[in-house]
């Protein structure tokens, strides 16, 4: 019986212990080497573009040639006006593309010994890079869908008939998330109100011509006129006829298991960013450690800061809040 590629040697790549004994100097060359990949760790100047750059002895500081202006490694990314070592980043990335299931903010500070609220912002940012790779993503070809409630929490009650189906939004917290996803290819996945809202999504990120697999839910009824349907009543089999949404069902467990048996709980306004990760997390399942771990690296440091993580904790009332406090 061949050896599933997870467990053999050439999945393992990188490791945390790989990188615990790097120094500062070290981890500083692979950071750059990880954004500027295409001139082989030679850093470009992310003003003007130029590659005549003034290197200083000092401080892991640059300057550029054309504009006089300096930067760092982390100049212009999602890591800029960082605190932490780069070393500490470096092991950051590394647990966090190891944890297949996700990895939550009390974990990593624990691993790492930093405040749960620096672990936070920092597992976001590379969820924000992740997330915003796939946004123009076009899927063809063979496509499943389907749709699963996420999100908030729905406390059980004590008697049986005062309870709520958790499928449901009822409590206002939880979200559709819709996912589109090829057979061998990429995964998408969208955050909506309900299931309908996804179809003119649907219509823009799949290509015309392509074959859809869904279920027997009212929603993708719509989606006929347009696409090649295939639909599956799972309430007599999982596959039938050519039909299934199987790989669809399987990004479903991966983010259910997150949620569950991570995080615990998922607020509203960030689903989509796990669900983002989640998706990326599927398309990489079978790269080994030290690509996913440079892919993840490569595309938060070609990711511009984010305004919504940038000063998250500190952020202040807006003025028409503050209006209605007073």
């Amino acid at each position: 019986m061949a050896q599933h590629f997870l467990m053999s040697a050439a999945a393992r790549t990188l490791s945390l212990a790989d990188l615990c004994d790097l120094s500062e100097d070290a981890a500083h060359k692979m950071l750059c080497k990880m954004r500027w990949a295409d001139t082989g760790g030679d850093p470009v100047c992310p003003h003007c573009s130029c590659p005549a750059i003034y290197t200083y002895r000092c401080r892991r500081v640059f300057k550029c040639k054309a504009c006089h202006r300096q930067f760092s490694a982390t100049s212009g990314t999602l890591l800029a006006h960082r605190k932490l070592p780069f070393r500490t980043l470096l092991m950051a990335f590394s647990l966090f593309v190891n944890a297949v299931k996700g990895l939550s903010s009390l974990q990593l500070g624990r691993d790492l010994g930093l405040h749960a609220k620096t672990a936070f912002i920092l597992l976001h940012k590379p969820r924000c890079a992740l997330t915003a790779s796939s946004a123009a993503a076009t899927l063809k070809g063979t496509v499943e869908i389907d749709g699963a409630w996420f999100g908030g929490h729905v406390r059980p009650e004590n008697h049986r008939a005062a309870r709520i189906g958790r499928r449901k939004p009822q409590n206002g917290k939880r979200r559709c998330v819709v996912v589109m996803r090829e057979r061998e290819g990429k995964t998408l996945a969208t955050v909506v109100k309900y299931e309908a809202e996804a179809v003119p999504i649907i219509r823009r990120r799949i290509a015309r011509g392509s074959a859809v697999h869904a279920d027997e839910a009212r929603a993708w009824d719509d989606l006929h006129a347009t696409f090649e349907m295939k639909r599956i009543d799972h309430s007599k089999a999982y596959s039938a006829n050519g039909a299934c949404t199987n790989q669809a069902e399987s990004y479903f467990s991966r983010l259910r298991r997150a949620e569950i048996g991570q995080h615990h709980h998922i607020a509203g306004p960030h689903l989509a960013q796990y669900a983002g990760e989640m998706a990326w997390r599927e398309d990489m399942r079978r790269k080994a450690t030290g690509a996913q771990f440079n892919a993840c690296g490569r595309l938060t440091l070609g990711h511009p800061p984010s305004k919504p993580w940038t000063g998250y904790w500190q952020r202040h009332l807006r003025k028409e809040e503050l209006g209605q406090a007073a």
